[in-house]
């Protein structure tokens, strides 16, 4: 993914779905701005898998419902549709209205950090992600190294940070009530810290 520059051409939110609709990779959608998302490597996406079956089985027969990567989430305050890595929301699921394909309730959002979108993820898209009244939790986790960051909403503007980077540090989800090992993210990667 990349960031819009200062010369890129207004879109409206009718023309983005109609381009969206038809495209061969998904877009982001930043006031007014279409940014194509690149792919991930294999270790971002298997980062990716690996805590959505962890999510998964952990939350397996309570009102939630898990994305992973294709799932698009509308932000109105700030104008933005993103396709977070992964996503738990809350059931039932509520929606952009007039776009069924769109969600607006996220109380987890996780994001796999790549070179190209790190200062990103942690800036002014968490910032975006901050304005989600129902967002309680936000990780950023590295794909390189061992090391999670844990964002998690103690009341209305404020967040406490936590930082994991041994292998045997216990990841607590405030969200969702789930506790996972660090090493578990990276199982089979060959990450060390």
């Amino acid at each position: 993914m990349t960031t819009p520059t200062q010369e890129q051409k207004y879109y409206s939110l009718k023309e983005y779905f109609e381009i969206e609709i038809n495209a061969d990779i998904r877009h982001e959608y930043i006031d007014g701005a279409i940014i194509p998302m690149t792919g991930g490597t294999p270790e971002h996406n298997e980062i990716a898998s690996i805590l959505n079956a962890i999510l998964r089985l952990g939350l397996k027969g309570q009102s939630y419902s898990i994305f992973i990567a294709d799932q698009r989430l509308w932000i109105p305050e700030t104008r933005m549709h993103t396709y977070p890595d992964v996503m738990v929301a809350s059931r039932p699921l509520q929606r952009q209205s007039g776009q069924n394909d769109t969600i607006t309730n996220p109380v987890l959002i996780a994001e796999v950090l790549s070179n190209s979108t790190k200062a990103f993820d942690r800036g002014d898209k968490f910032a975006a992600y901050r304005t989600v009244p129902t967002l309680q939790e936000y990780l950023l986790i590295d794909q390189y190294r061992l090391h999670l960051e844990q964002f998690t909403k103690t009341a209305s503007n404020q967040w406490l940070f936590t930082e994991y980077n041994d292998p045997e540090d216990l990841i607590s989800l405030v969200s969702v009530s789930l506790e996972f090992c660090l090493q578990d993210l990276y199982e089979g990667l060959g990450i060390g810290g």
